[in-house]
């Protein structure tokens, strides 16, 4: 198996696990306030994260419902997102990373996108340690309101979309 496989079939993990992470959330605590931030904002912040910096932060369009500060987690914000918004967006940042990490090679990995510092490596790894640290937190949350462990895919689980939400 090459990098890029290893990459896809890794990255296809952790937004499955985000996924699910997201579904976990009861809808009752879609606006609890942790560390002064709604729950809903830690899922925008990771996912934004992971949008933005997978692929190039310095060629990238916000998304057209963004407005300024609402992915900051040290900003409140008036304008608030619903799980639907949440689930449409989490769509098409995974259609558009699946894209992106079609179109690489082991070769390309090790390059760096235009105008950017980084290689396409190192900005792969450092959104999955991000969405994976984010991952965690949002499990806490949950855990600690619910008292049930999200279920996340490991790297023996089977993809399946008929997995009870919670081991």
């Amino acid at each position: 198996m090459n990098h890029i496989e290893i990459i896809k079939d890794q990255t296809r993990r952790s937004i499955w696990s985000l996924k699910n992470v997201i579904n976990c959330i009861a809808d009752e605590d879609w606006t609890k306030l942790y560390c002064e931030m709604p729950f809903w904002k830690h899922v925008y912040h990771a996912l934004h994260s992971l949008d933005m910096w997978y692929i190039n932060p310095f060629r990238y369009a916000e998304p057209d419902f963004h407005v300024a500060n609402l992915n900051n987690l040290d900003i409140q914000t008036e304008k608030q997102l619903t799980r639907a918004n949440i689930m449409a967006y989490l769509e098409r940042v995974s259609d558009k990373i699946t894209a992106y990490i079609d179109s690489l090679s082991d070769e390309t990995l090790s390059e760096k996108p235009p105008d950017c510092e980084y290689t396409r490596f190192q900005l792969i790894l450092a959104q999955h340690r991000h969405l994976d640290m984010h991952i965690g937190m949002m499990m806490g949350f949950i855990i600690a309101n619910r008292g049930e462990w999200p279920r996340i895919m490991g790297l023996q689980s089977e993809f399946s979309d008929t997995e009870p939400l919670f081991f």
